[in-house]
This record gives C-alpha cells, structure tokens and sequence, in this order.
C-alpha cells in the first residue's frame, strides 16, 4: 500500500458507519432541545386532561397488527423472529398495543378509562416518498365512552396541546368513518369495489371516482353527494347539505353525530379551529366512527392523526368503545420550525469557567445557580484555550450566560446575546449566597 492509498483508507474507513439507515436520522443541539420541550408541553396538557401514563413493548407479536385488525399492510412492517421461530414486528401503531393493554389489564373496568402514551412508531416506508420511517408519538386514548362528548372533549384537548406547543395556525379537519360507509352499502358495494372507490379518492383521482359511480345504478342523488365529496369540505353548512341529500341511515347518524359535535364544540369556544370533511379517509381501517387530522403550513403532513375505534378492542376479548388522538412530533417540530416558532427561544443555561485554584467558589455558584433551576455546566480553565473560544463554545451549545471567575476576588459575567459584561466580587458568594442572583 502506498503512502497516499494509506492515507486515503485511513479517512475514510469509518465514513460508511457515520451515516444512519434510509428513513431515521439524529436528532441533537438545539432541535432535540426543543423537541424535549414540545413533547413535555403536549403531555402536561394530557395530564390536564386526566390520561394516565402507559407504555408498551416496541416490538411485539405480528398478530397484534395484522391487516385484520384494521392496521397497516404487512409489506409496510418491519417483521423478524425470535428465538422460537414467532414472527414479530416493530410496532408500526401505537393504538393496537392500547387495545391490548385495556383488555388484558382492565377487562372488567365498565368506567371510563383515560391512557397517554409515548413513544417511536416503525413504518417501512418506500424510500423515496421521503418519509420517515421512525416517529415519534404522543397520544391518549378514552376507552369505555360512547358519547359524543367524549369526541368532543378529544377534539378540544387536541386544539388546547397544539396552541400550548406554540402553533398559532392550524385546522383539525373532521369527518365520519360511517358517512361512506353508509352510502357505499346504499349503492350495494362489494368489499371489492369499496376498496377501489377509497383508493381512488385517497389518491384524488376524481376522473377514476366519476367513471366507477357512473358504472353503478344509484339514487341520483348520492350520486351527487359522492362526486361532490372533494368538495364537502369546511364548515357545517355541508353537513347540512348532504343531510337533506341521503336518506341511508348509516349515513344520516354519522351526519347527526357531527351535528351535535360541532354544538358542544362551540361550548368550548374552540369552532374557529375545526372543519369538516365529509371525504375524509384513514389507512386504518378500524376507525368506525369520527376521524381526526390537524393541518397546519411547513408541512403537507398530518401533525395529529386520530378516531373512534369501537370494535378493534373487542379483537382482543373486551368490548368497549374508544377514540384516540396521536400527535405526529417530528411533523410538528418541522412546522413550527419553518413557522419561525422557535426563532426568540432561549436556553435557560450557563457555563462557569474556573481555574483550578477557585474550584470550591465554582462549585459555590454552581450550586446556587442549580437550585434557581438554571442547567448550569462547570468547566476547568485549560491556559490554551481563550476567552473567545469559550464564548464560541457557548454560542455553539445554546448558552445564555458565561461565568469567569478571574483572580481572587473577580467573577464577570457575560451574556453572550449582547456580550455585555458584569463583575462582582468572588466574596460575594459567600456573604450573600442566593442574593448575588437577585440581578442575573
């Protein structure tokens, strides 16, 4: 090998485990900084709300989610074995593991029961749609309430979390599972043809809708109401259309069920955010009555998800009513990011710098600085390192302040925003203990 293949290899060798796997990335500085702070924000809101803390396994067994259950292809999971030839999965949903959760663990609870949770869902996603495929979640789920106000009430919690996490636009767009459904079994669908109507209206392929509903012998009117559903979208004004439009009673009750959601809604005060999509689908099929997206700009992805799941815990042995919400985290942190939400935010955390000999007055401040909740970082003064560079440190690392204790008795403090510097007395610390902090 010559001297410049040596040197070649010697660069690049450990290039190729620098770099993540298709679809995850890391998350670090300030962007996990904030996302820490989101993901605390949106929980205390959960909390506020009454939802008790859960978790679940990461991976579990492969039936939990199988396509009967109403979740994701199985093409789209990440599938391996264990030790005894089980096939288990990644977990690509957080709602099934709830599911089993309540009906393993509080079968007999008739009352409400109020879950949050938080944690990473896995989708093997095609690479290039551009799509994560490890996300990170936040959500609650209200199992053994039927009512609409319990839809309400998950509607207004989600509006409340977003506002708290520093979102001053968005929409959480409404619709009905049983909307559809119902006049799909008017018109006599085959599960078949179902299937291909959602598909082609998922995709927005309205030339594909309008061929196949012309294809089928209906009332003229839901012939109507179906190819107008791109455009039932908004307020409740178009739920009072496509009343007086169906007669299929499936139809007619998820219309009456968003009727009185939208009246308890505006008793929260919170309508200006909602809309209602009469169209509206979800790639989970066990959702059996509301579903839920948020919308907001920097992103064209859902950043909450969520709906009413009547059946899927009785998959598991208890039957009970349910509806969840999820919080997209990664999805918000882009929007807010792009939405500038982030932009005047400051790290309540400082640096004290000392030389070796001013250890104890360090660990002094150090203290009374900790106690007044500032994170606080010590470091040793090394005799190479300048001032400037550890003011390059600290702007690196999001700091506010830098604490130098210089001599005997000089400590300076500098923020690092406007390089304004105050010194005080070293001695201070020790006659006045928390008082010196009265000023910072």
């Amino acid at each position: 090998m010559t001297e410049e293949q040596k040197i070649y290899y010697e660069k690049n060798q450990y290039a190729s485990l620098l770099h993540t796997p298709d679809g995850v990335r890391d998350i670090y500085n300030g962007e996990c900084r904030r996302k820490l702070r989101v993901q605390e924000q949106i929980h205390k809101v959960l909390k506020l709300y009454g939802f008790q803390d859960i978790q679940t396994p990461t991976f579990e067994f492969f039936d939990i989610f199988n396509k009967e259950r109403g979740t994701i292809a199985s093409r789209e999971m990440y599938k391996f074995f264990d030790r005894d030839g089980n096939t288990l999965v990644l977990r690509p949903d957080m709602t099934p593991s709830i599911a089993r959760c309540a009906a393993k663990y509080f079968k007999e609870e008739t009352m409400p029961l109020r879950l949050c949770y938080m944690g990473n869902t896995f989708i093997n996603n095609n690479v290039h749609k551009g799509k994560l495929n490890e996300m990170t979640q936040i959500g609650a789920e209200l199992i053994n309430d039927d009512t609409v106000d319990a839809d309400a009430e998950m509607i207004v919690m989600t509006v409340q979390s977003l506002l708290d996490a520093g979102l001053k636009e968005f929409q959480v767009e409404v619709g009905h599972a049983g909307f559809l459904n119902g006049l799909m079994e008017e018109c006599a669908f085959s599960w078949e043809e179902m299937l291909e109507l959602k598909t082609l209206m998922e995709s927005k392929n309205l030339f594909g809708v309008e061929e196949m509903v012309s294809s089928k012998k209906m009332k003229k009117e839901i012939k109507e109401v179906i190819l107008n559903l791109p455009q039932l979208f908004g307020n409740i004004e178009n739920i009072r259309y496509a009343k007086g439009k169906v007669k299929n009673e499936k139809a007619l009750q998820a219309l009456e069920r968003l009727e009185q959601l939208y009246d308890i809604i505006e008793k929260y005060g919170v309508s200006e955010y909602v809309t209602f999509d009469l169209g509206m689908l979800s790639r989970y099929d066990y959702y059996s009555g509301i579903i839920l997206n948020a919308y907001t700009y920097g992103t064209g992805e859902a950043i909450v998800q969520g709906g009413r799941y009547d059946h899927l815990i009785g998959q598991f042995g208890k039957n009970a009513p349910a509806i969840g919400v999820a919080f997209v985290i990664d999805q918000l942190l882009l929007a807010l990011s792009r939405q500038k939400q982030f932009e005047d935010e400051e790290e309540n955390a400082v640096l004290v710098v000392y030389e070796e000999r001013q250890r104890e007055q360090a660990i002094t401040l150090a203290k009374i600085l900790r106690k007044e909740g500032k994170s606080t970082e010590l470091l040793c003064k090394k005799q190479a390192v300048s001032l400037e560079e550890y003011k390059a440190y600290g702007h690196r690392i999001g700091l506010q302040r830098i604490f130098i204790l210089q001599g005997e008795e000089q400590l300076s403090e500098i923020f690092l925003k406007d390089e304004m510097e105050i010194t005080t007395s070293v001695s201070n610390l020790s006659k006045k203990g928390d008082e010196i902090l009265c000023d910072i």
